[in-house]
């Protein structure tokens, strides 16, 4: 296992900074990717190399690939974590951020993988790992480039798993509730600044307060990062991993509900949980 090397990108907080962590710690030789390379430097002490990549620019991910291939041959699992959570009325949002939500949460995604694929492909082996979201399946008003990302990365990761099958590469999909990051507050602050004083308003209060609720530790949807870290290192381990782990609190029940109920009742039920979360 000692021999296994993995990228995780996104790593400098949340999530990605867990999961290189656990994966260290199950073994794996970890590269840790992230454009704020300060917050990666506690990383170090756990035996992690840090590198400097940015999800939006060719030249930083080709560099950072091509830096873990010339150093161990091949990557065997590659994290795909890198993302954040642009919210707002599709009215107030300028186009330009649309593109780089997008920009970030799935084109940078699909250009980690291409260019990881040759050697696993070579290989007849290997694995990724795609962190989506229960907002892959599910939505909220105000969240449509956010979740335009998430769904498209849900229909990616299962066209993927079918043609990569062949060719003995593995991929999983995982749909995490709120984390104890600050990704919600700073969804939530984004909301604000973009529609928080126009028509939308009401609604942008409402939705930047339960977008808070799942940050900070004790929150009553936040679930550590450290959980789902491990679900990302049972994946990664696992000899025949499902294709899509939901984790955290309420991810299991909300997508549950999603399943079972029409998109209207839905509509209500979930809008209504959302008020009440606001107070």
């Amino acid at each position: 296992m000692a021999s296994r090397i993995a990228i995780v990108t996104g790593a400098s907080t949340g999530i990605g900074f867990e999961t290189a962590i656990a994966l260290r710690a199950a073994g794996f030789i970890v590269y840790a990717g992230a454009r704020r390379v300060d917050k990666m430097e506690p990383l170090k002490q756990h035996g992690i190399t840090v590198l400097s990549l940015d999800v939006t620019s060719e030249e930083s991910m080709v560099s950072a690939v091509r830096l873990v291939e010339a150093a161990h041959g091949r990557v065997h699992l590659l994290v795909n974590n890198a993302g954040y959570g642009s919210y707002g009325s599709l009215e107030e949002v300028p186009l330009d951020e649309g593109r780089r939500q997008f920009e970030v949460n799935v084109m940078g995604l699909a250009r980690m993988t291409q260019l990881v694929i040759p050697g696993m492909r070579s290989a007849q082996s290997g694995r990724i790992i795609n962190v989506a979201s229960i907002g892959g399946k599910i939505y909220e008003p105000l969240g449509a480039w956010y979740h335009g990302t998430k769904f498209a990365v849900e229909g990616m990761s299962d066209s993927l798993r079918l043609e990569l099958g062949p060719h003995g590469i593995d991929v999983v999909i995982i749909e995490p509730s709120g984390t104890d990051s600050e990704w919600g507050t700073i969804a939530g602050e984004g909301l604000l600044m973009a529609s928080g004083g126009g028509p939308y308003r009401e609604q942008a209060h409402i939705v930047a307060a339960a977008l808070a609720s799942t940050s900070g530790t004790g929150h009553v949807l936040s679930t550590p990062a450290r959980i789902v870290a491990s679900t990302i290192v049972r994946a990664a381990m696992a000899k025949r991993p499902r294709t899509r782990y939901p984790v955290g609190r309420g991810a299991w029940s909300v997508l549950a509900m999603r399943r079972i109920l029409p998109d209207r009742a839905f509509d209500t039920v979930f809008w209504n949980f959302y008020r009440r979360l606001a107070g």
